[in-house]
């Protein structure tokens, strides 16, 4: 026992006592979290406005979309979960383990990107939600932009104020108005089950390619809201991200670098710990995984029911312009009642709100994680104050992880707003929005495949993915990607060759 315990000199016993997790109906939610928060990433913009559009402009055509998104890009999100839990690390840090630390910078720039323009796609329709409300209906006078900058204001001062925990109670809240509203219409008037046999019909109607694309790249979201689940995984602090400090101060796990180690200084050897600390690290990540699960399943569920009733009820049509809200209101009023708008206007909001909200915290996270990866000045000054004491010095130096991230999410607010004031066309630049994270998508979901694989001890039976995991994950991949590769085909290069 004393050598489970004592190491290097360093008293392992407060480790002894760690809460195993229970795994109980009751008990499993207060534990949810990072999986729940991507799974509400992606229900604003594509659930409530990209689904809507699919279904009224081409009714059930493009069913097909949701099956091949979440079953194709499942495993690129689950590695995201399962290298944080079976390594308490982020992905970001496998990451810079790479020739030239290249992902990081690619990671890095399409996120800056990211924080204007897909920002922008998703803040507008939260704008849309009130601007429906108190612009058209109640006849005041405010603009579109508006609207945008104040929500974007509430969420950036939200989180500056209170930082993850904040995050993961709101979106809780949120997730529940948005299902409760949601399951509720479609109950009421279901649609008919003959009209199911579309999920397996593959049509491509004509001027469908940019819905298309929006789907695949936002449903259940973009992958490259994987980085940022794994650094909310990270954030969460349970299971080895909890534990492994410890161990690395008692020399049973490696302490990483990202300057001079490399990738195997990442790998746990679950073997090394105490029966007590394997159950309570084997435990989490099972909870993580339910977690993620939950959401996937969940996430599929809302987006099947906002397209098919879109085709019943609001098709055909184009589900566009600022008042487009108002549009896919009447799938809620026309099928219920018009006393549902209420109930509607609050899964609306809470769908939109909770997906720029959440952002606003992600990509300045993932921003902020690149950089403590890339640049030794700000790995000196890393972490951005949850369960991290934040010293004068990290507040002073603007190139702190802590100022990164704050500095990055100013940039986000600013500059999608200003995208917004020079481009109110909301259904547009969702599409546009939902696109760009498609084609990042073949990038993200290789090198999550790729660093499970190669940094996972094979040995280890619970954390190493499995035979079934391995072939369909990189099967999922293959697909995926070639169907990107299509619809850059078809529909970019084609017409560039004027074929």
């Amino acid at each position: 026992m004393a050598k489970e315990n004592i190491s290097n000199g360093y008293d392992l016993a407060d480790l002894e006592t760690l809460e195993i997790p229970s795994t109980k109906p009751r008990a499993l939610l207060s534990h949810f979290g990072p999986g729940l928060i991507l799974a509400m990433t992606g229900m604003g913009t594509s659930h409530l406005v990209t689904a809507p559009t699919a279904g009224g402009r081409f009714a059930y055509a493009l069913l097909w979309c949701i099956p091949v998104s979440y079953i194709f890009k499942y495993y690129g999100f689950e590695m995201a979960f399962r290298f944080t839990n079976a390594t308490g690390k982020s992905l970001l840090e496998a990451y810079s383990t790479a020739w030239k630390k290249w992902p990081l910078w690619y990671v890095m720039i399409t996120t800056l990107l990211q924080c204007a323009i897909g920002q922008a796609g998703r803040l507008i329709a939260a704008a849309a939600v009130t601007y429906y409300v108190f612009t058209i209906n109640m006849g005041l006078s405010f603009p579109l932009e508006t609207y945008a900058f104040l929500l974007g204001l509430i969420s950036v001062v939200t989180i500056l104020r209170g930082e993850y925990k904040v995050v993961e109670i709101i979106i809780k809240i949120m997730a529940g108005i948005l299902l409760a509203s949601s399951f509720a219409v479609y109950f009421v008037s279901p649609v008919p089950i003959s009209e199911m046999g579309h999920f397996l019909i593959l049509e491509i109607p004509d001027g469908s390619w940019l819905v298309i694309a929006a789907l695949l790249g936002l449903l259940p979201t973009g992958l490259d809201r994987s980085l940022q689940a794994s650094e909310w995984g990270k954030a969460k602090q349970v299971g080895l991200a909890k534990a492994r400090p410890r161990l690395e101060d008692a020399g049973l796990v490696a302490r990483f670098d990202p300057f001079t180690s490399s990738r195997e200084d990442l790998s746990v050897d679950i073997q090394n710990m105490s029966p007590h600390v394997r159950k309570y690290c084997r435990q989490w990540f099972k909870i993580g995984l339910w977690d993620f699960r939950f959401g996937h399943v969940i996430s599929a569920l809302v987006a099947t029911i906002f397209l098919i009733m879109a085709a019943v009820w609001i098709y055909p049509s184009e589900v566009e312009g600022q008042g487009f809200i108002g549009e896919i209101s009447t799938i809620f009023t026309e099928s219920v009642g018009a006393w549902m708008m209420t109930v509607f206007v609050f899964g609306a909001f809470a769908a939109t709100f909770s997906g720029s909200f959440v952002y606003f915290d992600g990509w300045s996270r993932t921003v902020g994680a690149c950089c403590r990866n890339l640049f030794k000045p700000t790995a000196r000054l890393s972490g951005i104050g949850h369960n991290h004491h934040v010293t004068d010095e990290y507040k002073k130096k603007w190139y702190s992880e802590y100022n990164i991230y704050r500095i990055t999410m100013i940039y986000s607010l600013v500059a999608s707003v200003t995208l917004i004031i020079g481009f109110p066309r909301p259904v547009f630049m969702v599409l546009v929005a939902s696109t760009l994270a498609l084609f990042m998508a073949p990038v993200i979901f290789f090198l999550n495949l790729y660093y499970c694989m190669v940094i996972i001890p094979k040995n280890d039976k619970v954390f190493y993915p499995n035979r079934f995991d391995r072939w369909f994950g990189w099967t999922s991949f293959s697909i995926f990607t070639g169907i990107i590769i299509i619809l850059i085909y078809w529909n970019i290069w084609n017409p560039l060759l004027g074929e």
